[in-house]
């Protein structure tokens, strides 16, 4: 199998508890060949711990090195739509993780500049690679019976996981000047979305339908397909949690995120028809390899009669990851690409404008 060289750009959270262990895991497929993070206490650590990883003083030269085959963009939203160009300058195949741009505006810049690009370009959602998410497909009821789907997001930051499960560091030796620059640049872009002048709660609300609920959207559509237009959207708890209705013709789809403290994890997808309901049941992806279930109940002679299938064990970001490669081997094109996330982007600024409506600015 060919062997890919890896370059990530961005060590933290994600990339210290998920991608570096699956690269390692999946030695037969890739090669951690380099890193680069603006904490040099963070490329200290994994390049001790992944010797085969060397450190780049930059993100542009680890991208324009040519002992990097496919790059992996994991750094702050702000800086996504920079790097990818670069790496598309590059001529390098690209793993973004999620969102892939924070407006709609640099997506579209970043779809003229790669048209007819010859490497695959891969954002990283990994709901729509789970096991349950994958079966759920074939046990769907057909989208024409269709009555109602409701998708929930009970989600407490990563920390309340990882604390209790992984050793990561989180650095402290940042300069200041990057932060505060990545800060700005961060707030330019989602005032692009919300407004110039919107509250905090708007811009907390964005924040969080780019980070969480950025997954559920995603996973929402390639599951069911395009909704028609967001009839209301609304926002509580500062921004932290949001409502949403999705409208597809002859059925609504109900889009609840709660985000608290108190380190607790639920969150499901469930279409229903008139006789079939399919229930797609995901845990914390924090934690590699915990289960992710699907349920299909239907009306019987007896009462309802519902098939588990699960818990399957395998790993969503390992199924990604594995599509990946096979995208990169055989010159194919990933259904999660820059043109998928594009209509991402564009619900969550229609959500945006529903929410204004709904109170607030």
């Amino acid at each position: 199998m060919a062997l890919i060289r890896v370059g990530l750009v961005g060590l933290g959270e994600v990339a210290q508890s998920i991608h570096l262990p699956v690269l390692a895991d999946q030695r037969d497929r890739w090669v951690i060949a380099g890193v680069h993070d603006v904490s040099p206490n963070l490329v200290s650590l994994i390049t001790a711990e992944y010797p085969t990883a060397g450190a780049y003083e930059s993100a542009e030269a680890l991208i324009n090195s040519p002992d990097i085959d496919a790059v992996f963009v994991l750094s702050s939203d702000d800086t996504h739509s920079r790097f990818v160009r670069s790496a598309i300058a590059a001529s390098k195949h690209i793993l973004l993780e999620k969102p892939a741009c924070l407006t709609v505006r640099e997506i579209d810049d970043l779809l003229a500049l790669s048209k007819d690009y010859g490497k695959t370009i891969f954002i990283g959602y990994m709901r729509r690679y789970a096991p349950a998410y994958l079966a759920a497909r074939e046990e769907l009821p057909a989208h024409g019976d269709v009555t109602h789907v409701r998708i929930f997001d009970l989600i407490s930051e990563g920390r309340h996981f990882l604390k209790r499960s992984q050793n990561i560091l989180y650095p402290n030796d940042i300069d200041p000047a990057i932060l505060s620059r990545g800060a700005k640049e961060r707030d330019a872009l989602i005032r692009e979305v919300v407004g110039e002048n919107a509250s905090a709660d708007l811009v907390r609300a964005y924040r969080g339908l780019t980070a969480l609920s950025s997954h559920h959207i995603s996973a929402m559509r390639g599951l069911i397909g395009e909704p028609k237009r967001v009839v209301a959207a609304h926002r509580t708890n500062g921004g932290a949690n949001t409502s949403v209705t999705f409208d597809y013709g002859h059925f609504a789809c109900l889009y609840d995120a709660v985000v608290d403290d108190l380190g607790l994890f639920d969150a499901m997808i469930e279409v229903r028809s008139n006789t079939k309901r399919v229930r797609i049941i995901y845990d914390t992806p924090y934690i590699r390899s915990l289960p992710t279930r699907l349920e299909v109940t239907e009306a019987g002679p007896l009462g309802p009669v519902t098939k588990a299938f699960g818990p399957l064990y395998g790993d969503a970001f390992s199924n990604e990851l594995e599509t990946f490669h096979r995208h990169i081997i055989e010159g194919t094109k990933p259904l999660t690409d820059l043109a998928d996330s594009r209509r991402d982007l564009a619900l969550m600024a229609e959500i945006i404008e529903r929410m204004k409506e709904s109170g607030g600015n």
